[in-house]
């Protein structure tokens, strides 16, 4: 799955990836384009070539879907973190991860699977926090279902020859890592085997695979990228770390 020979691999390929302005979906973009894919990269961020998409507006997404005519893959990237502990999470910030980080995939998906041809492929990015319990209780919440909505949609987009795969990022160095505080940050390093954070652009090679012909037969497949970290038991010392007052 690596960068190199990658050219021309998704040529005629139309792809739209959402949360592409900066970040992993940025890197996503690049590496997809590079690869020969067309891209329509959205975000509700401006950027350079963005289209503006809120991923939580069904009108957003019947407006996307009306201006194209074939789309042969979709990576739904665009998520929040929602870091707030129990049990002073509240009602308002459990419902905004689960919009964004849920249900704007599942919107995605409805939106736009009429236009997929069979080969197509669905990519969404999840998190190693659905691989585990995590302190940050919506977002590890809203990332098991993002895991769940991925094994059904395999199971009942096969039939048209749609694949849908999961990728699992682990510490990524992305805007939404920045914005974590320095203990976490600290306290999860320590327990990455490769000692170092990822870059969006050791995530990049594998959306390419998913989205590629190479990946004909992955389907429901959750594929880790996170140097180690969930190869062994961890979370609860980056939780008792991090832990407030």
């Amino acid at each position: 799955m690596s960068g190199a020979g990658m050219s021309g691999r998704l040529d005629g390929k139309v792809v739209v990836v959402t949360g592409a302005a900066r970040g992993q979906g940025a890197a996503a973009v690049a590496a997809l384009r590079a690869a020969g894919a067309t891209v329509v990269a959205t975000d509700v961020l401006d950027g350079p070539l963005i289209r503006k998409l809120d991923v939580t507006d069904d009108a957003a997404w019947a407006e996307l879907a009306g201006s194209l005519e074939r789309v042969d893959a979709l990576v739904n990237n665009a998520g929040i973190a929602a870091r707030e502990r129990l049990p002073n999470l509240t009602k308002a910030a459990w419902q905004r991860a689960f919009d964004i980080n849920v249900t704007g995939p599942m919107l995605g998906i409805q939106a736009l699977v009429p236009l997929m041809p069979p080969g197509s492929s669905i990519v969404n990015v999840c998190s190693v926090a659905a691989m585990a319990g995590h302190a940050a209780a919506a977002y590890t919440a809203s990332k098991w279902a993002l895991r769940g909505l991925t094994r059904s949609a395999s199971l009942e987009l096969g039939e048209r020859g749609i694949r849908v795969n999961a990728v699992m990022p682990g510490l990524i160095d992305t805007p939404m890592m920045a914005s974590a505080p320095g203990a976490f940050t600290d306290a999860a390093l320590a327990e990455i085997p490769l000692g170092r954070v990822g870059r969006p652009e050791d995530i990049a090679p594998t959306i390419v695979f998913l989205v590629s012909d190479d990946s004909a037969y992955y389907n429901g497949a959750e594929i880790v990228i996170d140097g180690g970290l969930t190869a062994h038991v961890s979370h609860k010392r980056i939780a008792d770390a991090t832990r407030g007052g």
